[in-house]
């Protein structure tokens, strides 16, 4: 366990990633990259709907997918550390979070490990992260967003952000990816900083 400068335990650089059936398991699959390349330890949990996705939308394998991740749960592993509020992490994020999975978790009735984890983190209070994927939102999915906004979760679709001048999907997934994990207060270097305007504009500002 790592200690502060006055000897105070600190909360081990590891983050839990949960990984749903909504489209863009790329987001997921970036997150664990962008972790390993920050040295930060991650705790991967997949649904069967996702493992679906991946072979829909990318050439990775399930094994591609794990094989980023620094430990693997079982999705039906109710004794794993991460269902339990005494294993320290950074938080959770789950990427992409599918509707299903976010009223579950809205709900507290956690039917597998990736909802529960989210659940123990909440009543941690601890961040969770839902970059949920879905459009157009119906009141339904608005007032689910409300409720998990007012028991201490973190809605954060995964938005392209413009201004940074993407070049690429890579880079739009990368951005968001990104800035998601700024919410753990995780700085990665693929995050392109808004700087102000420049130029004509900035003068016309």
């Amino acid at each position: 366990m790592d200690q502060d400068v006055n000897g105070a335990a600190q909360t081990p650089r590891r983050l839990v990633v949960g990984i749903s059936g909504a489209s863009g398991v790329v987001y997921g699959a970036r997150v664990l990259d962008a972790l390993n390349e920050m040295g930060v330890e991650s705790h991967l949990v997949v649904t069967r709907a996702a493992l679906l996705t991946l072979s829909q939308e990318t050439d990775l394998t399930p094994d591609d997918l794990t094989s980023k991740a620094t430990v693997v749960h079982r999705l039906n592993d109710v004794g794993a550390s991460i269902a339990s509020g005494s294993f320290r992490t950074l938080g959770m994020i789950v990427a992409p979070c599918s509707v299903r999975t976010m009223s579950e978790i809205a709900t507290g009735v956690t039917s597998t490990l990736l909802t529960r984890a989210a659940d123990v983190v909440l009543k941690e209070r601890r961040p969770l992260v839902l970059m949920v994927r879905e459009t157009p939102f119906h009141l339904g999915h608005l007032r689910t967003m409300t409720a998990l906004t007012e028991m201490g979760a973190i809605i954060a679709p995964p938005l392209p952000a413009l201004y940074a001048r993407p070049a690429s999907i890579a880079e739009m997934i990368d951005q968001s990816v990104g800035r998601a994990l700024d919410l753990f207060g995780l700085e990665w270097a693929a995050v392109r900083r808004w700087d102000g305007l420049k130029g004509p504009a900035a003068e016309e500002a």
